[in-house]
């Protein structure tokens, strides 16, 4: 009775998740029927604790009708924390092995998947605080650190340390802090690729004075 107790306090935790963290929820019944990503996680959370009670079947069952309705396709194995957020939800796929703290966003499109056939922890664990953009794919068993930010379609197969942007395929990480009200904010996601390119271009500029000063004094 005190799981079942707590499985109902999780999801009331986490309809108000949505209602503060989303502005364009307006009242909790269209939260509680118009998001996806909460159905997913209110099925998640029942077939969670059936597969913690060992019960055969049924969990992968309840995992796939939720992944018929929502498009969201979450393992009953996966472990979640609380105030969890999936925005949107699309395509999401979470596996089995995966770990995911408190306080943590995903957006549309996003993998926590494996790299192969291997038995164990195959899947990421991510820390509390994490913002993970759409499209992203975090592979492997890695641990992303606390309060860091997974930018959009950005493929992640190593370590992130805490407080850490990664950007790219493969992620590169980037220090900065881009929290803003628990959003994260694309479009001020540096890109190391082209600061690196910018560097060039000026380095390259620089080279081409040197010589246009030597040709003078020649």
């Amino acid at each position: 009775m005190r799981l079942i107790k707590k499985v109902f306090s999780q999801i009331k935790e986490d309809i108000q998740t949505i209602y503060d963290k989303d502005p364009a929820a307006e009242n909790i019944l269209e939260v509680l029927f118009c998001y996806p990503g909460l159905h997913a996680l209110i099925l998640h959370r029942i077939a969670h604790k059936l597969n913690y009670w060992k019960i055969p079947l049924i969990p992968r069952i309840i995992s796939n009708i939720s992944r018929f309705l929502t498009g969201i396709e979450i393992h009953p194995a996966a472990q979640i924390g609380r105030r969890f957020f999936i925005d949107h939800g699309m395509g999401v796929v979470i596996g089995a092995t995966t770990i995911i703290g408190n306080d943590v966003l995903l957006y549309q499109g996003v993998t926590l998947g494996g790299t192969g056939n291997e038995h164990g922890k195959r899947h990421p664990t991510l820390h509390d605080n994490i913002v993970v953009g759409s499209g992203a794919k975090i592979l492997g068993n890695i641990d992303i650190g606390s309060n860091s930010r997974i930018g959009a379609g950005s493929v992640v197969v190593d370590n992130v340390p805490e407080n850490s942007t990664v950007v790219g395929v493969p992620g590169r990480i980037v220090r900065q802090k881009l929290l803003i009200q628990g959003q994260l904010m694309h479009n001020r996601i540096p890109d190391p690729v082209t600061c690196q390119l910018n560097r060039l271009k000026y380095e390259l500029q620089d080279v081409k004075e040197q010589i246009n000063e030597i040709k003078k004094d020649g």
